[in-house]
């Protein structure tokens, strides 16, 4: 994904290019905290951290989940599997994604749907493939990214999810739809001319162009990145506020309900250009972006071993998954009281 920062106090470059732009009048700014309000909360069911991370490491395990590689098939194969196994009804968009590099890739977004007669529906995604080369290692810079934070913690967040709500008898009343992006992290740190995602987030790009059920809609939608680093802190990110304000003022206020305040941080954070910008600008569907970025760092904004070779189980913390899926669960059973 590629950062923006909604101010240029910063003049050095990172991976990715920064600049400056401009954000609506209702926007927050980044030293201004917001009142919490509270939010009625519904008895919601426990979020298994321990289940969530041994999902981000049956990932990992099947090693770098490189588009045309035959740990990409595999991954692949075993979330479809996962997904039906809880009862999901799954479709798989396969689709060949054009590099900004000139690669033909074979990809699919892996929807998986719950309840899908419910016409009220929540939308829950991340990317599920991983980098094919760690260009912010120091020395293997060619080699590809495990991805254990970066594209996994989200999917093993989401498959716990998808797992709970298949075993609890108390069910939301809504629809829930899974959305694993693929092709999200092959990207390039150079601007291209004609394309603000600059190589990344090509899945969510065509699922917005081609969703999955014509005329599809949801209520609003989550998107998870890289959300399972020890002490990881989530700023609430700038395309976020800017086109779904609601959606991330109900997420951080149930989450410091939940006593999460110390990851959900009431601080506005730099835009980063994701998997939520096309299921915005192009799907219509309001989408907001749980991502790690870090607190008063003028040298770096992710984690970090981001898109490095060390991006594997070491940064994984159970607690992290726990803070982020529990408030997701309880975000589900808030706008969808369980029938009784």
């Amino acid at each position: 994904m590629k950062v923006r920062y909604r101010f240029p106090i910063r003049s050095f470059i990172l991976f990715f290019s920064i600049v400056a732009i401009g954000y609506s009048c209702n926007t927050k700014d980044s030293s201004e905290q917001t009142t919490t309000q509270t939010v009625q909360m519904v008895p919601a069911p426990t979020f298994n951290a321990d289940s969530a991370y041994a999902f981000v490491e049956r990932q990992v395990a099947f090693g770098p989940r490189v588009p045309n590689t035959k740990a990409h098939v595999a991954t692949g194969d075993y979330l479809v599997k996962t997904l039906e196994q809880y009862g999901f009804a799954v479709t798989e968009q396969k689709f060949t994604a054009t590099t900004y590099d000139g690669q033909k890739l074979a990809a699919r977004n892996i929807i998986g749907s719950y309840q899908p007669q419910a016409s009220k529906r929540i939308m829950l995604a991340s990317h599920w493939d991983s980098r094919p080369y760690s260009d912010q290692d120091s020395t293997r810079k060619t080699l590809p990214v495990m991805g254990a934070n970066d594209g996994g913690s989200g999917v093993g967040i989401l498959l716990e999810i998808a797992r709970v709500l298949h075993v609890t008898q108390n069910k939301p009343d809504l629809g829930v739809d899974i959305v694993f992006f693929d092709v999200e992290d092959w990207g390039t740190s150079g601007q291209i001319q004609g394309d603000p995602y600059s190589g990344f987030a090509l899945g969510s790009q065509h699922w917005a162009a081609n969703k999955h059920i014509p005329g599809y809609s949801a209520y609003f939608g989550i998107l998870l990145d890289m959300v399972g680093a020890k002490g990881a802190t989530f700023l609430k990110e700038g395309f976020s506020t800017q086109r779904a304000n609601e959606v991330v003022r109900t997420v951080w206020n149930t989450a410091s309900q939940l006593g999460y305040s110390n990851y959900f941080i009431d601080q506005q954070g730099p835009s980063i250009t994701d998997d939520h910008l096309p299921v915005n600008d192009v799907a219509k569907i309001p989408m907001i972006d749980i991502i790690h970025t870090r607190m008063n760092d003028p040298n770096r904004t992710f984690f970090d071993d981001w898109h490095t070779t060390g991006d594997d189980m070491k940064n994984i913390d159970p607690n992290t998954l726990k803070a982020v899926g529990q408030t997701l669960l309880q975000v589900l059973y808030n706008e969808g009281q369980p029938a009784i």
